[in-house]
């Protein structure tokens, strides 16, 4: 068992704990199996406290709620902890092989490249790429409101995001927004929810070929048209690297910088790496980043006071400007980037995380064996924190005068990009995307109460999504 200098001797082991009561053989399967499995955790949580088992089959695993000590194993990856295996196959299986499931030396190789492909610098020069298309969803909204047309708000922001999100990985602007159905959004949307039904499934049945289903065939096909088109891009890049060699020294998007580590002398980078990390790149900048904002603005429908404050800061900032064009403004937005952060915390789009013990270890003070799956509660644990005021309600404030170094500090207290040294690479671009948007539509909208709607239902399709937003808009 290994210790931490200074960590005392662990004083219970797993049978120790707390747990809900499984069935023979299946254990705890029907359980997850009937509610959404981010909920069905948490409602455990609040019956057996911080730290709980339970059982999958013959599997005996671990939930944690407790903030500190899930800040501590963060921060213990990828040496003491790693992503759960399963979840990492599965996405694999998907083609997303990449810096998201790599681990170890493969990791630390693998983030050296995806950080000079995603720093501040590139995500400046593709900014003027940005309000272009933060312009067009505007023009969007406004085209339909004119003529007297309802937005799908929800739609309209997955295919903004996912513009945007191929717009920086791969230098192409494949216009989701004003397609209805692209065949890539399909691909990817489809294999999202495959993966969040294969997670909660206990037996892998589609790696038995007489066991695939129809769905695991399409899956295969969807995986392999993803990949077809991410080399095309690739192509793309090349050529224009070739006609315009400044693009080595000044990247324009992620791909291209990719490209430009990958052909360095002695790179010690694949080909099949700068794919994994594309689609991977794809992958998890469409739907987090949108259902982040969903969840914001249903928030804000809730909370007139907080949607008025976001429309005069955006009304102080863009001026005249139809939408932000300048990249430093976007510091800005400070309400915004408090609204977003208090969003986050109480609806993130990753409620949990799985990660999994590679040697003996000593977790607060349970001794857990190499192999354990551990589920680290992060929406509970930022929900249900004492120390914070009021901490089941909406007050983007706290985090506001944190910035004037006053309150509470979202740094140590949320975990929406993860933290430690797997500290998500993609974190400027999210939060970019977000202030752009929601300072475009603040500033040109008003947000409406759908009367009679209800609150939005949180599904799990690999990200927490809401099933519908009660919220409209109109005119100003």
């Amino acid at each position: 068992m290994e210790l931490t200098p200074g960590m005392a001797p662990p004083t219970r082991s797993i049978p120790d704990l707390p747990g809900p009561k499984g069935r023979p053989l299946l254990g705890n399967v029907r359980e997850i199996r009937a509610r959404p499995f981010h909920q069905v955790l948490e409602d455990w949580a609040r019956e057996h406290g911080p730290m709980y088992r339970f059982r999958i089959m013959r599997r005996q695993m671990l939930a944690f709620s407790d903030r500190e000590l899930i800040g501590q194993m963060l921060r213990d990856r990828p040496d003491v902890l790693r992503r759960s295996t399963r979840s990492a196959d599965m996405l694999n299986e998907v083609g997303t092989r990449g810096l998201f499931t790599a681990e170890g030396e493969d990791w630390r190789r693998q983030r050296k490249l995806v950080m000079r492909a995603l720093t501040p610098e590139v995500i400046h020069n593709f900014f003027p790429t940005l309000a272009a298309m933060t312009d067009r969803l505007r023009l969007r909204w406004d085209k339909a409101l004119a003529a007297g047309q309802s937005v799908d708000v929800l739609r309209d922001l997955k295919a903004y995001t996912l513009d945007v999100t191929i717009g920086l990985a791969m230098g192409q602007d494949i216009n989701t927004l004003e397609l209805e159905e692209h065949p890539l959004q399909r691909d990817i949307e489809f294999l999202f929810k495959l993966v969040a039904r294969r997670l909660t499934t206990p037996f892998a049945y589609w790696r038995v070929p007489v066991l695939k289903r129809a769905q695991d065939h399409e899956a295969t096909a969807a995986s392999a048209r993803i990949q077809q088109a991410i080399f095309g891009f690739i192509a793309d890049a090349r050529k224009r690297i070739a006609d315009n060699p400044a693009l080595r020294q000044k990247p324009s998007n992620m791909l291209e910088a990719l490209i430009v580590a990958r052909d360095e002398p002695d790179s010690g980078f694949t080909d099949e790496e700068v794919v994994g990390n594309a689609i991977t790149m794809v992958f998890a900048g469409e739907d987090t980043t949108s259902n982040t904002m969903a969840w914001l603005l249903e928030f804000l429908g809730d909370h007139p006071q907080a949607a008025a404050r976001m429309a005069e800061e955006s009304r102080q900032v863009l001026g005249e400007r139809a939408v932000l064009d300048d990249y430093h403004l976007l510091d800005q937005l400070k309400y915004i980037d408090a609204a977003t952060r208090e969003a986050m915390r109480l609806k993130p789009v990753a409620p949990f995380m799985a990660a999994e013990a590679n040697q003996d270890v000593v977790l607060g003070d349970l001794a857990v064996p190499a192999g354990t799956v551990i589920f680290l509660l992060l929406r509970h644990a930022s929900e249900r924190d004492c120390e914070l005021a009021q901490p089941d309600r909406f007050m983007p404030d706290r985090w506001l005068e944190a910035a004037n170094g006053q309150g509470d500090d979202p740094g140590r207290k949320l975990y929406p990009f993860g933290a430690g040294p797997r500290f998500c690479p993609g974190r400027y671009l999210a939060m970019a995307e977000i202030k752009m948007a929601m300072s475009m539509l603040m500033r040109h909208f008003a947000l409406e109460r759908v009367p009679g709607a209800p609150s939005a239902n949180e599904c799990f399709t690999f990200t927490m999504t809401p099933d519908a937003l009660p919220v409209r808009l109109v005119r100003p």
